[in-house]
This record gives structure tokens, C-alpha cells and sequence, in this order.
């Protein structure tokens, strides 16, 4: 409960005001003399002397595992938990003590009788382990905490505000045209005039679908004179396949949306196309946003009709599980609680426009969330299990970083094999000692002998376990017996989590009950369910009719990708240090239209949309430019650059290349869990791949730092927190990509030959087609005679360089040039000395490919077409 937890954060400073005692993790039994003596004479040297070397903090952790904190030991490393206090016979440690399996411990030697019968008892015991204290200031809470929960706007409840009285009434269509115009009223400003319906159906076509309108959908608005033709365009906008691209891609800049770990290891996540799918299929649905967010957060949880809806549900989880993770991080509770504070601040900015996760190392500093409040929200997530695919082993390679135990079957349940189950435990055996002899050998000289073969032992010993690595995979791996999806489910261990320590995962303070932030003040908060994880109550809260921030939140949202930007300007923070709304009426307004009407997304952009507020030109007079130069009232629609994924499918549109079908899957889904580097071949392939694909850019791949250069050269989202509102340059970057890129030089050559393919215009009447296709409007009488007078010339220059070329033997139009071999790779029967895909490629020579026109007249018209495509115009709309 939310009470519960800001009590440990209210009350508990109260009783101890200058210092706190901290007990280390699911503190051991009231501590005697004699068992801390027992302790410090027998255990602590014994773990030091034969443990600390390759399990502590200071030295190593292999296996992920730490012998010198009693919290680490219990959570345990890659095998589990190490120690079961008061249970020995239980403890994977008394186990690997006495050598009598596989797993045996310390390596190369033995302990005594008497050794393993002390750790034994001390197990038995309880573990006792001495406290460490801390000393950590805890006086009370800022006393502005109290009183920005009660003034500070985002977080006091929804207004049900009266829609305002105005002069020029004859002006608004709708309410929200009214909050807009009250207050232009106010500043003596009016607005300009509506824009022509050439710049209207164009900016809504890009607003909702993201692509440009076609032609013939322009002419049919232009004719149709009636008062419902632009709510006609709208509506079948609305009905579009490509209204879920569009504004499920924003919901995905949102959730991080990203094919592969990221950080220091980069692993591919093979499965993350599902989630994306399933988010562009719940905007064209329509699905109530309530619902959208509840799938997302609990889908495990909630009840389903069918094995398809459950499949979905499970899916959705997917906005928990792929976020960026170190698998490379040493200790396995930091690689956990790492990944339980990413999802607690994609959470809470994505939905709540909150940062709370400032406050794990500490109280916030400016919002009213103190650090119990951050660590009621890391118990759910802590009792969750996070179903990536990935666990973290510092200096691991191959497949190494892949867990099978942590992916979501999808389908039917199917029954277990029972010879498959012998033949894993067999390969398991078989693997357990190739690894062993592998470490043998790379600890000893013996490593760097000859086997018969003429290879190196270690090299041959290396190859035997990455074979055995994907003998065992073929038996074990779910997403080889059938369909699996990443995302989140509920723990085998459910339960409250501790205050840590300045944040440090070890560090452990008082247990605090698992609950919701405590700054939305909800009266009845969802009680947590003691068996579950906590996630089911905690979707309930934020889609609480009573809980203000989830609608503000979505409404500012939707309004920001309408308009240019929200009616709060930080669209991911809503606290202290965010902006104040410019319309707090109108956002209160749209909030509970939201509400009111069953969360639907559609109906909210069909109602902006419909505005004349929305339908307003772009003209900028000088008056209104000297009082709100930033357009904050909202006097005119504000131009705006089209994003990286826009201005690329418009380019197809343009070129008459784009494939409007849904590809399946992705590029990334055949890619095995291993390190993908940035210059390797699965990098090269995903970025021809890019150039090479005529598809929208929202089923591109998005694999972490191997993002498409169409995407990433206008300003992408970041893949690696929540995007709200991406940035917008200018830099030298975006004219080189425009003027030399091959994706761009390829479209200008079909843009061309769409051009030339019209046998009966004229030059003049091709411009003007080209002008249609790339800007939505046709070309001036001086736009016609500058660009033929600039067709002629370079025709002209081309004729001079191009004909004696032509007259030898061409390659076809499009055909890549030949390019330069390495010398290992000469010949078919050279035998490389390493695996061609773990060769470093920093230095190996660009592929240029070569994009040849056909004659003079075909080289001037790929040259003018890459200009439109490179004109400012293209890239902007009004």
C-alpha cells in the first residue's frame, strides 16, 4: 500500500533522528557472543582463504557469485543461491564442499572434514554474520514535501472546468477552439487565417499516417466543397493501416523500443519485433489506453478467453523486458536491481511524466518522493521475473549470456520429452567437462601446443564447447520447439525489498512494503495481493480514473504530435522541474474527454484534428511574433520538420518504390545471442539491409548502436530511455547523407525513371508531376522554366562525360560496382585463419555502390529529383 510505504519514509526518521543501525539482507537470528566468535574464528578465515580469491567484491566474482557478504551469498550467483540459512542440506555451497557431484569446490583441492562440518553448522545455525553499520543521516523529510503535494499542479486532481465564455464566437468550432481562444483574447492577439486545403490535407495525411497524401486523395479534397470533407479525410486516415505505424512508432520512442541490450555487451533480442507488432496493431484497434497500459504492465496477470489473447498479453509485457542491461556487470544482485530502477523510471516518466527514479540513492530532490516510496515500486519489480533472454557474466563470450529459463512460451502448453530431458542431462555432462578442460588449458602453457590437427589445443578445446553450447541449445532452447516472446512474469520469490544504501545493490536498509508513490494522494489505493508480485495493483493505479497524471500525461502527448509541441513543454516530466501548462484548463479538458471517452486515442486526435485551432495557416505577423514568439497560445500552426522516419517514406512515396506491406518478423530474429560489434558482419548485413529495403522505416531493425543511417542522421530517438519528444537539427551530417547516401541516390534514380516512364508529357509537365509527388502541390510557372533551363545544362555537361562511358559495355541501372577483395579472402581455396564473423573489419575499405544513369537526359533528371528530395520543402510541412 502506498501508506505503508511512506510510513518507513515519515515515521521511521522520526524515531531515529542522526543515525541509523542497518542490518544486512533477511537479517540472521538475535547474533550471541558465541556465534559471532564462531563465526570470526572458523568461517571468516576458512571463506577468505579458500573463497574470497575468485568470489568477493575486491577480486572476482565467477559465477556471478560474492562469498564475502552474507545478502550475496543467499541471493547466490548464476547456479542460484548459494546458502539456504538454517537449512544446510539445502545449500548449494555444503554441496560443492564436499565434492560429491559435479560441482565441485574450491577447484583443485579439499576441504577438511572438520571445515565443511563447521560451515555445515554455521549454516544450520542461522549463518550468523556481524552486522555492519552505516551511519546515514535520516532527518525528516523537506518540509516542502507536504506542501508541493498540495500545490503543485500536476498533482492535484482533475478539474471538471467549464468551457470558457468569448468575444468572437462566431470564430471556435469546437471546445477546444474556445479554452484556445479565451486566451489569445486576453493577449489582444487573433489568429491568422485557415490554411489552404492543399497544406491542410498534406500536414494531417503526414500528422496521422505519417506518409504523404497521394495525388489523387489531394484532388478529391480539393473538389469535394462539403462541410464534412476534411472529418471524411480524417476518418479514413483513422481507418488506415498506417495510423497504428505512425503513432504506434511514438508509443515506441516511449517504451525504448530497441533489438538488443545495448551498453558494454551488445546482445541481440531476437524476439522484440513481437512487441512491436503488438503496439502498432493496438493503435489501429483503437485499444482503450487504460487497457493498452494494464496489457503492458500485468498482461501476465490478467484473465484471457484464448490461447491468442493470452499470447498477446504476454506479448505486451514486452515494455518491461527490453531495456537497456549490462550483461557484463560482475554481480548478479546489481545486474538486478540495475534493471529493476530502468524499469521503474521507464514507468514512471512514461506514464506519470514523474522521474522517480531519482530517488534511489536518496530522497528526490525536488519532487515529493522519498526514497521508500522508490524502493515500494523496486519490491514489485524485484518480485518479477525480467524474460530477456539475457543473464550477466562479467568477461563472458559465445552464448554465455543466453538464458532459455528466461523467455515466455507462446502457444498451446506442450508436453515434455522425456528422451529430450536424458540427452540435455547427457550434453550438460559432456559440456560441464569440455569447459573444464577448456580452463585447464587456458591457465597452462599446454594450451598453446599443436593438436593433431595443427591447431592450437585451446582453439580446438574452444570449438568443442561452442559445438556442445549448440547441441545443448537444440534440446533446451523454447524459441527452437515453438513461438517465445520476451517480457516480464511473476517471481518464484514474492516479497518486500529493502532501502538501499545510497542505492548500492548490497547495501541494505529496513524492509519497506511493496506499494505506489505516494505523491498522487489516490484515497484506496489498490491493496497488493501478498501471493503476486504487485504489478496487477499497480496497473490499477495508474489507470485509476482518480489518478490525474496517466490522462494529463497521454493527452499532453497526443496534443505535442499534433501540434509541434505539448501544451507542457516537457512532455516526460510533469514535476518540479518540468514546465507549467500553457492551457492548464484546456489540458484538464482534454484529460477528461479522454476519460470520458472510454481512453480511446482515436477519438481524442479526431476531435484536435477537427479543430479550426489545428486547421489554422502558418503565417507569422510581425505583432504576434513580438508577443509569444514561440507560439505558446497557440495563434498559428506552427511548421514543422518531418522526423527521420517521415522524410524516408516519403522519399519512397516520392521515388514510387514503397512497399506498404508489414514484413514478417525482423532481421534481427534468426541472429544468435552472442556480442553483435558494431563493425562485424551482422552490423554490415542490417545496414545494407536498411539501404536495400523499400518497407516504412518503423519495421526497419533496430538493433542498439547499429541504427539505420536514414534514421539516425535526423535525430532518432534515443533508444535507451523514454523519448517523448525527440530533437530536431540542423546539422552538416543531413546535407552529406542527402547529397551522397545510397538509399538516397537509389530512390532519385526510380524518382527519375517514374518521371520518364510518361512517355506523353512534356519536360515541363514532368516538373511539374515532380513538384505533385514530392511536395503535394503543383509547380510554379517559375519553378518550370528554372528547373527546365537547369535540366538543359547539365544534360548538356552529362553528354560530355556520359557518352563516351556508355559506349563501353555498362553494368544495368542499379547494379553495384565491383569492389576490391582483402587478399585472404582471393581465392575459393583459401582457408581462413579465423572465423569470418568474429574478423575485426575497422579498416576494410566502404563498398561504394554505383548508381549509373542510362543516357544524358536520365543522369540531368536523377540530379534535379535528388535536389527535390534534398529541398527544405520537402523536409518541412506547414
Amino acid at each position: 500500500m502506498a501508506f505503508s510505504s511512506r510510513s518507513v519514509a515519515f515515521v521511521l526518521p522520526a524515531l531515529l533522528v542522526s543515525m541509523l543501525i542497518l542490518e544486512s539482507a533477511q537479517a540472521a537470528p538475535p547474533k550471541d557472543a558465541a556465534a559471532v566468535e564462531f563465526f570470526e574464528k572458523k568461517i571468516r578465515p576458512l571463506l577468505a582463504d579458500n573463497c574470497f580469491n575468485c568470489h568477493s567484491t575486491n577480486t572476482n566474482s565467477q559465477g556471478g557469485l560474492r562469498i564475502d557478504d552474507r545478502n550475496a551469498l543467499i541471493v547466490g550467483g548464476n547456479r542460484g543461491a548459494a546458502i539456504v540459512p538454517g537449512d544446510a542440506e539445502k545449500s548449494l555451497l555444503i554441496k560443492a564442499v564436499r565434492q560429491t557431484d559435479k560441482l565441485k569446490m574450491p577447484p583443485m583441492k579439499q576441504l577438511s572434514e572438520q571445515q565443511i562440518a563447521d560451515l555445515t553448522k554455521w549454516i544450520q545455525d542461522g549463518a550468523v554474520w556481524p552486522t555492519v553499520e552505516f551511519t546515514l543521516p535520516m532527518g525528516d523529510p523537506s518540509p516542502e514535501y507536504e506542501r508541493l503535494r498540495k500545490e503543485h499542479w500536476a498533482w492535484q486532481p482533475l478539474r471538471d472546468v467549464k468551457v470558457p465564455a468569448i468575444r468572437a464566437a462566431d470564430w471556435a468550432r469546437e471546445d477546444i477552439d474556445r479554452f484556445i481562444q479565451v486566451q489569445l483574447e486576453e493577449q489582444r492577439l487573433t489568429p491568422v487565417s485557415d490554411a489552404d486545403k492543399v497544406t491542410l490535407i498534406r500536414r494531417v495525411t503526414f500528422d496521422l499516417t505519417g506518409l504523404p497524401p497521394m495525388l489523387e486523395e489531394i484532388a478529391a479534397f480539393v473538389k469535394d466543397d462539403s462541410t464534412t470533407a476534411f472529418a471524411t479525410v480524417v476518418d479514413r486516415l483513422l481507418a488506415s493501416a498506417a495510423f497504428g505505424e505512425r503513432w504506434g512508432r511514438h508509443w515506441l520512442d516511449i517504451a525504448r523500443y530497441g533489438e538488443s541490450t545495448g551498453s558494454a555487451r551488445n546482445l541481440p533480442y531476437p524476439h522484440a519485433w513481437r512487441y512491436r507488432d503488438y503496439v502498432i496493431d493496438a493503435f489501429n484497434l483503437d485499444k482503450p489506453y487504460d487497457q493498452f497500459l494494464r496489457e503492458q504492465i500485468a498482461g501476465d496477470l490478467l484473465p484471457s478467453n484464448s490461447d491468442a489473447q493470452r499470447d498477446e498479453q504476454l506479448i505486451a509485457t514486452g515494455f518491461l523486458a527490453l531495456g537497456v542491461k549490462d550483461v557484463n556487470q560482475r554481480y548478479k544482485v546489481r545486474f538486478v536491481m540495475d534493471n529493476v530502477d530502468e524499469q521503474i523510471d521507464t514507468v514512471s516518466r512514461a506514464v506519470l511524466g514523474l522521474t522517480a527514479s531519482c530517488a534511489r540513492c536518496h530522497d528526490h530532490k525536488f519532487d515529493p518522493i522519498p526514497q521508500a516510496d522508490y524502493y515500494a515500486l523496486a519490491g514489485i519489480f524485484r518480485s518479477t521475473d525480467l524474460c530477456a533472454g539475457v543473464r550477466n557474466k562479467m568477461g563472458g563470450g559465445g552464448l554465455d549470456y543466453y538464458d532459455t529459463d528466461m523467455l515466455l512460451k507462446l502457444g498451446s502448453p506442450t508436453t515434455v520429452d522425456a528422451d529430450s530431458g536424458t540427452k540435455r542431462g547427457e550434453i550438460n555432462k559432456a559440456l560441464a567437462e569440455a569447459r573444464a578442460e577448456l580452463k585447464t588449458l587456458n591457465e597452462t602453457k599446454e594450451g598453446n601446443e599443436l593438436a593433431p590437427d595443427g591447431r592450437q589445443k585451446q582453439v580446438v578445446a574452444r570449438e568443442k564447447v561452442a559445438k556442445l553450447q549448440a547441441e545443448l541449445l537444440a534440446v533446451s532452447d523454447p524459441a527452437m520447439q515453438g513461438p517465445v516472446a520476451f517480457g516480464v512474469r511473476d517471481s518464484k520469490t514474492i516479497g518486500d525489498t529493502e532501502i538501499r544504501v545510497r542505492g548500492e545493490a548490497e547495501q541494505l536498509g529496513p524492509v519497506v512494503a511493496r506499494g505506489f508513490l505516494g505523491v498522487i494522494p489516490i484515497a484506496d489505493p489498490p491493496r497488493v495481493n501478498p501471493n503476486q508480485s504487485g504489478r496487477l495493483e499497480l496497473a490499477q493505479w495508474l489507470t485509476s480514473e482518480r489518478n490525474p497524471l496517466t490522462s494529463r500525461v497521454m493527452a499532453n502527448r497526443i496534443w505535442q504530435h499534433l501540434f509541434g509541441q505539448g501544451l507542457v513543454l516537457s512532455v516526460d516530466n510533469f514535476g518540479v522541474t518540468g514546465d507549467s501548462p500553457s492551457h492548464p484548463d484546456l489540458l484538464d479538458h482534454l484529460a477528461q474527454r479522454f476519460i470520458r471517452d472510454g481512453w480511446s486515442i482515436k477519438k481524442l486526435v479526431r476531435a484536435i484534428v477537427l479543430t479550426r485551432t489545428y486547421q489554422l495557416g502558418s503565417e507569422t505577423p510581425e505583432s504576434h511574433l513580438a508577443t509569444d514568439p514561440a507560439n505558446r497560445l497557440v495563434w498559428r500552426h506552427s511548421p514543422r520538420r518531418l522526423d527521420a522516419e517521415e522524410i524516408r517514406d516519403a522519399t519512397l512515396a516520392a521515388a514510387g518504390t514503397l512497399n506498404l506491406s508489414r514484413p514478417e518478423a525482423s532481421p534481427a530474429k534468426d541472429f544468435k545471442v552472442i556480442e553483435l560489434r558494431n563493425n562485424g558482419p551482422e552490423a554490415q548485413r542490417l545496414m545494407a539491409g536498411a539501404v536495400n529495403s523499400t518497407q516504412r522505416s518503423v519495421y526497419l531493425p533496430l538493433v542498439r548502436n547499429i541504427t539505420p543511417t536514414s534514421l539516425d542522421v535526423f535525430d532518432f530517438a534515443t533508444q535507451g530511455m523514454v523519448t517523448g519528444s525527440r530533437d530536431t537539427t540542423t546539422v552538416a551530417t543531413q546535407a552529406l547523407y542527402l547529397l551522397n547516401d545510397p538509399f538516397v541516390r537509389r530512390q532519385a534514380l526510380a524518382f527519375a525513371a517514374r518521371l520518364l516512364k510518361q512517355p506523353d508529357l512534356t519536360d515541363a509537365a514532368r516538373v511539374d508531376l515532380a513538384y505533385q509527388l514530392a511536395m503535394g502541390r503543383a509547380a510554379t510557372t517559375a519553378e518550370i522554366e528554372r528547373a527546365s533551363n537547369y535540366l538543359t545544362e547539365y544534360e548538356t555537361a552529362a553528354r560530355e562525360v556520359l557518352v563516351p562511358k556508355l559506349a563501353q559495355p555498362a553494368r544495368k541501372p542499379g547494379k553495384k560496382a565491383a569492389t576490391a577483395t582483402r587478399p585472404e579472402s582471393a581465392t575459393t581455396n583459401s582457408v581462413p585463419t579465423t572465423d569470418a564473423d568474429q574478423k575485426d573489419r575497422t579498416d576494410d575499405p566502404d563498398k561504394e555502390e554505383a548508381l549509373e544513369p542510362t543516357d544524358p537526359k536520365h543522369a540531368a533528371w536523377i540530379s534535379f529529383c535528388q535536389a527535390l528530395l534534398g529541398s527544405a520543402e520537402f523536409r518541412f510541412i506547414k
